[in-house]
């Protein structure tokens, strides 16, 4: 896949504290494989989707042990100048731009609203090499938030996106969108999410089969969350891994239903 345009999702990784627990768990509930650890970077783990690279995996830093957590990366064309505008429109950075050997440089941040996500300026490595939404592949993503404001003004200020408002009177959603492309939805956390889970990004994974990966998945620890469910989308279903990390599995060939209206904001 070529280098990706600034504000498009083009790469996830997650810290375990249990590294192998989760190569064990994924690799059965998404088919992922993976590469040697590389010890020079911390033993990050790439994971591949039928031999192409689709995510990774990396033990925590010290001090930062606790609930694992996926975090997307937005492709930057320069990672300073899109931090510089995080800060501008109210955003955090977290971690400032970092250079990773001749792969790229990448930078950690969250929203006014403490969402977390990453920058990657792509060199040698450009990112996700598995087709978007093919098994074990990266599909799609939502920002779920409490402060839905927050994000709707801040992400489209600094990757220039344009807004659409899902028509339904029941769930407030919209769409990020890069041009004519959607990149990133936008949901805002009801009273049905538990108080303690902080906002967060969630991650879709294709799968071949959601029922067949919600099995696997609750018999290796994980907690079914939501789902399955059948949509215009694909039938996904929400779930939380044995160390705390939400992600959403989606079978994108089985749709049902008319796919909602949608509503430009800007």
């Amino acid at each position: 896949m070529a280098v990706q345009p600034e504000g498009a999702p083009c790469w996830a990784d997650a810290m375990f504290t249990d590294l192998e627990g989760a190569k064990t768990f994924y690799g059965d509930v998404l088919g992922w494989t993976f590469n040697e650890a590389a010890t020079e970077y911390g033993d990050y783990t790439e994971a591949y989707a039928d031999g192409k690279a689709a995510a990774a995996v990396v033990p925590p830093m010290p001090g930062q042990e606790g609930r694992s957590q996926w975090c997307l990366y937005f492709a930057a064309e320069d990672a300073a100048a899109t931090a510089a505008r995080i800060r501008e429109r109210g955003g955090e950075v977290v971690m400032e731009p970092m250079r990773v050997g001749d792969f790229g440089t990448m930078c950690l941040a969250r929203d006014p609203g403490g969402v977390l996500f990453g920058l990657w300026q792509a060199g040698t490595h450009e990112g996700f090499q598995a087709e978007m939404g093919a098994p074990g592949a990266f599909c799609w993503a939502e920002v779920f938030t409490r402060e839905p404001e927050k994000s709707d003004a801040f992400f489209p200020a600094v990757f220039g996106y344009r807004v659409q408002q899902m028509q339904d009177d029941a769930t407030d959603f919209r769409v990020y969108n890069l041009g004519e492309r959607p990149a990133l939805g936008r949901m805002t956390m009801t009273d049905d999410f538990p108080p303690e889970m902080p906002p967060y990004i969630n991650v879709y994974f294709g799968v071949a089969d959601c029922d067949e990966a919600v099995s696997k998945a609750t018999k290796l620890g994980g907690t079914l969350q939501f789902g399955p469910m059948d949509t215009p989308f694909g039938r996904f279903a929400a779930l939380t891994d044995p160390q705390g990390a939400n992600f959403s599995v989606i079978d994108t060939t089985r749709t049902e239903g008319e796919m909602p209206g949608m509503t430009d904001v800007s």
